[in-house]
């Protein structure tokens, strides 16, 4: 039998949090919630923080990592960086009941985020384009095409719960990100919307990342909250 949504979404806007305490709590709130919990999404900012997906390899840590803390995750993918200046929403989502007539797939999930990214980005007069094979948004056109702007890493469980998310670069120090290989791919350059010529509020991009995720998730009708998330709070 097909699940189907029977409450709103709910945006919790964290500030600025540490890593492992919001990994923790997405965790938390993963393992205690129901067919009937309504599905989160948590904006947040994190301080310096380098993170390890589940195929990640130390080796992409490179001189200077050492001053970042590392944290190994169990999202999807490699190495990536997050720091002030960064917009990172964490999708609290039940796949199941995000698609008319049945479940949402991973795949699927994934390419909407994605869309969501490319969005806002035209919206400030950004081009952004996916890269088969390389999750992620990179510039589509110019002296930095190719550039990579966003990072996506999941965690699906087998019931189709997810947790983890996407980060968007605004206005960061992006000295960090040459610390590592960025995903495991040498010599990747990373850029924000600051080093593209786009001035932008981070609260601005926030807000409006979280509105296309909503919209192209079909969750377009939220709540918002203030406030640490209460594990599977209804």
């Amino acid at each position: 039998m097909t699940t189907t949504r029977t409450e709103k979404a709910l945006i919790r806007e964290l500030g600025r949090v540490d890593y492992e305490p919001t990994f923790a709590a997405m965790r938390a709130f993963t393992d205690a919630r129901t067919t009937d919990t309504r599905d989160e999404l948590w904006i947040v900012e994190h301080p310096p923080v380098f993170t390890l997906g589940l195929a990640a390899d130390r080796g992409h840590l490179l001189a200077g990592a050492e001053n970042v803390p590392v944290v190994q995750t169990d999202r999807g993918g490699e190495v990536t960086f997050h720091g002030p200046g960064q917009v990172v929403i964490y999708l609290l989502m039940d796949l199941r009941r995000n698609k008319p007539g049945g479940k949402l797939y991973a795949r699927q999930f994934v390419h909407k985020i994605e869309q969501a990214i490319i969005n806002v980005l035209a919206a400030y007069n950004l081009a952004g384009e996916r890269i088969d094979g390389a999750p992620g948004i990179y510039i589509a056109g110019g002296p930095s095409k190719g550039a990579k702007i966003a990072a996506l890493g999941l965690k699906v469980r087998g019931n189709g719960c997810t947790y983890h998310g996407v980060s968007l670069n605004v206005a960061m120090d992006l000295a960090p990100f040459s610390w590592i290989n960025p995903c495991g791919y040498s010599g990747l350059k990373t850029v924000d919307m600051r080093s593209m010529g786009v001035l932008a509020p981070l609260a601005d991009v926030q807000r409006a990342l979280a509105h296309e995720l909503t919209v192209l998730l079909d969750v377009s009708e939220v709540n918002s909250a203030a406030g640490a998330p209460q594990a599977a709070d209804a």
